[in-house]
């Protein structure tokens, strides 16, 4: 278990997601993937209190060890539920609009480092990959989808282009228990030769896990629920890690801000957020690592920031 000053999982951009959030002391902001905390760590720190979601019971269960859930009243409120869930479990707790909503998008370290989660195939473990360590796990979907199933999700979720190959071969190799046989049988099917600079299970065990966990649905869902939820000025964080996402969250921000309508950029700023009634402004742009921070932490290399601001416009139909 992690402790409530432990810093062994330290978050990607996380003083340029601080930076984005400019947390002030009393401001309320949603972390809507505590993790190991780190972003959370340093929002308590600037005075404000953090509504932490996770749908991982461990990440939870880690969370309820901090100082800051016992205060009077606290400043961690922790909500084991889905982070589209933000504006139901806030209305629970009588807050109708926050000040900042962060967002993690993806995998843990934390996940990621424990091989009973089956989240990774660098130490084999069982197949499984739930987040919420319930439903149907990795397993379930590969022993008992048909071989067309799991070719669309190899496609559309790990853009392997040769999903049918890949998945004909699952379907051959079935049983499948473990994350060390799924990747071989991935790799056989691809032709891998150890050295190469990828392993191509990558994709496959990407796109698995994408799907057991809906994490492009959540992901959209949780944008919408952010827009709800941000008071006038409140402002948005988004980390993504790989293009599915991010193209995910550059839509919306280009949607939501009026980009996409066509107004002059010629228009002062007030007016034109109000002539395309946009509903974000002040939309950042995409930030990445640096060379020193991708040295201290690998996974930080494919990460990619973008941030907005609340406009007073009222959250769009489609968000409700």
């Amino acid at each position: 278990m992690i402790g409530p000053g432990a810093r062994a999982h330290i978050p990607v951009l996380l003083d340029e997601v601080v930076a984005a959030l400019d947390p002030r002391p009393g401001d309320v902001i949603v972390d809507a993937t505590f993790g190991a905390g780190g972003y959370t760590r340093r929002l308590l720190d600037a005075g404000a209190v953090v509504h932490a979601f996770d749908r991982d019971p461990d990440a939870i269960a880690v969370a309820g060890t901090w100082p800051e859930t016992v205060e009077n009243p606290p400043r961690l409120i922790l909500h084991p539920r889905r982070f589209s869930e933000m504006v139901s479990a806030l209305a629970e707790e009588g807050i109708a609009s926050v000040d900042g909503v962060v967002m993690d998008i993806g995998v843990s370290s934390m996940q990621l480092d424990q091989p009973g989660r089956g989240f990774a195939f660098s130490t084999d473990g069982p197949l499984d990959m739930r987040m919420s360590q319930d439903g149907e796990s990795a397993a379930d979907f590969v022993n008992t989808a048909d071989e067309g199933a799991i070719a669309d999700i190899l496609f559309q979720y790990g853009e392997e282009r040769q999903s049918r190959r890949v998945a004909r071969a699952i379907v051959a190799a079935r049983p499948l228990s473990t994350t060390g046989q799924l990747a071989q049988v991935v790799r056989k099917a691809l032709g891998y030769r150890p050295g190469a600079p990828k392993d191509p299970a990558t994709r496959s065990f990407q796109a698995i896990r994408i799907h057991v966990n809906a994490e492009l649905d959540e992901l959209l869902a949780g944008l919408s629920a952010a827009e709800r939820l941000l008071r006038e000025g409140g402002r948005l964080a988004v980390v993504t890690f790989h293009s599915l996402e991010d193209r995910i969250v550059k839509r919306f921000l280009r949607d939501a801000s009026g980009a996409s309508a066509g107004v002059s950029r010629h228009l002062p700023a007030g007016q034109a957020e109000s002539a395309a009634g946009a509903v974000f402004a002040r939309v950042g742009k995409p930030l990445r690592a640096s060379e020193a921070e991708i040295q201290r932490n690998p996974r930080a290399r494919s990460a990619t920031l973008r941030s907005a601001v609340r406009t007073a416009s009222p959250a769009r139909k489609e968000a409700a």
